[in-house]
């Protein structure tokens, strides 16, 4: 048996069905919801990235079938090993394959927690240590979560104290009309006004009156009260 279909094996032996109902629901797989089709095993990322773990070696080839999965766990368990490869490797030759290798695979990232435990850690990381931008084809896609990628990868500048990124991006989807969107965006502010309360400000005074409220409910959800609702209310 390869080792891909013992990886396989190992994680639909962890299956519950009990919860996979349960993250039916919470992952919005009905008709016309974010997630519609999507199927699931039921079983919780602990548990699932302690299964992953000694399949951590697995070639990328190995690892395209489960990508392609109709199981998010499946998924889900393949990215995880995707973002322990990049982490290892040392050289930009071997980093570059496993980001192109992600990026031809972005029609299968396709929920939120897929795309927010990964695009970080190799996007991010990728685009970043090459002094690239967010690609403009991610921000002005048609796709959902390849917007979600754009604006979630530059939570790895965020954290390298760079900015601009973010803020870009931010600027470019202020006008989606995802609500998704509108969480990871007002998020991603939210981290850069953690880190310089300055910066988040200068971009919501210039911004925040065209702001979709999701959005600006999460950029300022952790400013004092008072000026919370300064913004809430329009008088900044």
């Amino acid at each position: 048996m390869s080792k891909q279909k013992e990886l396989q094996e190992e994680i639909r032996k962890k299956k519950n069905a009990e919860k996979a109902k349960i993250l039916q629901r919470f992952f919005k797989t009905g008709k016309g919801e974010y997630g519609e089709g999507d199927r699931f095993l039921g079983i919780t990322v602990p548990i699932l990235r302690k299964t992953v773990k000694p399949y951590c070696n697995l070639e990328l080839c190995s690892l395209e079938s489960l990508i392609q999965s109709a199981f998010h766990e499946e998924r889900l368990g393949a990215l995880l090993i995707l973002v322990e490869k990049y982490k290892k490797e040392k050289s930009d030759l071997a980093k570059k394959r496993i980001y192109d290798f992600y990026c031809s695979k972005m029609q299968h990232i396709n929920n939120w927690d897929l795309v927010d435990l990964t695009a970080p850690h190799i996007a991010g990381d990728y685009l970043f240590q090459q002094g690239k931008k967010i690609p403009a084809k991610w921000i002005k896609n048609k796709n959902l979560w390849a917007r979600r990628i754009a604006i979630v990868s530059t939570f790895y500048f965020i954290r390298e104290d760079c900015f601009e990124e973010t803020t870009r991006v931010a600027e470019c989807l202020l006008g989606d009309e995802e609500d998704l969107i509108h969480k990871a965006v007002g998020w991603m502010l939210r981290e850069v006004g953690k880190r310089n309360m300055e910066r988040e400000e200068a971009f919501l005074k210039k911004h925040y009156k065209k702001m979709p409220r999701t959005m600006l409910r999460y950029a300022i959800e952790r400013f004092p009260e008072e000026l919370r609702q300064k913004y809430l209310r329009g008088n900044i």
